[in-house]
């Protein structure tokens, strides 16, 4: 089935992007053309990525790694140099 009809994208060219290191719509864009021209089949790559879809955005995930997420930067330690600042 078709998700951009602008550059004729499939779906399975979207799931192809995405097995070789596309985890955004951006980076879809960059590799096809998809979503570029009117955008209306953003949110269908968007859908189509989902959450956990790549495994490189699921390694640099700071909440995968760290289970916290912005808690993880908050209770950070701060270093000796910057309270002596």
């Amino acid at each position: 089935m078709y998700v951009c009809s602008c550059f004729g994208i499939t779906e399975q060219q979207v799931r192809e992007h995405a097995e070789t290191g596309a985890c955004t719509p951006r980076q879809i864009a960059g590799a096809c053309k998809a979503g570029t021209d009117c955008g209306s089949c953003v949110r269908k790559i968007q859908a189509l990525l989902g959450r956990g879809a790549c495994a490189r955005r699921e390694a640099l995930d700071p909440v995968v790694l760290t289970g916290r997420g912005q808690a993880a930067t908050a209770a950070a330690p701060v270093p000796a140099a910057a309270e002596a600042a």
